[in-house]
């Protein structure tokens, strides 16, 4: 792959960006379903929603640039998925549980909110300026998807888990 502008290096990202959403639409599923707490499991569900929107999203940015949606393996996201499925599969309390599918979930939206904020940040240096609002509403709802899981973990399953332990 010879890349000779940023906007060719954009376009590349996106490719991984656009695979590593699709990843997570067939795990999302498995996580609403392994988590216990009702809060957290609506949260699963309402982001597998936000997450076909951004593959939507998606679709209209390479549609501006006049390429074709299509996606490149995104290894990073397949690693991180591989591990929150690897945890999924040991014998641990639920609340436990709980604790830990918020735990692989952040790693997903950290690796989406750093990917988001680089195209982001790009596709404004090139002055696509429409392709950078797209990209900066998404960044938004994982940014927005994460504190969400933060004050999930904080408010009630990180104590549930420990008070379980101590128990």
């Amino acid at each position: 792959m010879d890349i000779s502008n940023l906007q060719e290096l954009l376009v590349e990202e996106m490719r991984d960006i656009y695979n590593a959403e699709n990843q997570i639409l067939k795990a999302l599923p498995k996580m609403a379903k392994k988590a216990t707490n009702p809060k957290l499991k609506q949260a699963f569900e309402s982001h597998l929603q936000e997450t076909e929107g951004h593959v939507e999203r998606l679709k209209k940015v390479f549609e501006e640039l006049g390429q074709k949606p299509t996606g490149k393996k995104c290894a990073a996201m397949q690693g991180i998925i591989e591990e929150g499925s690897e945890m999924m599969s040991e014998d641990m309390p639920d609340d436990a549980m709980d604790a830990a599918l918020i735990a692989a979930a952040q790693k997903v939206e950290h690796y989406e909110m750093a990917s988001y904020g680089t195209v982001r940040a790009w596709a404004n240096v090139a002055g696509m300026k429409d392709v950078a609002k797209i990209l900066q509403q998404t960044l938004d709802e994982e940014g927005a998807a994460d504190q969400k899981l933060t004050k999930i973990a904080e408010s009630s399953i990180n104590v549930q888990a420990a008070n379980a332990a101590h128990a």
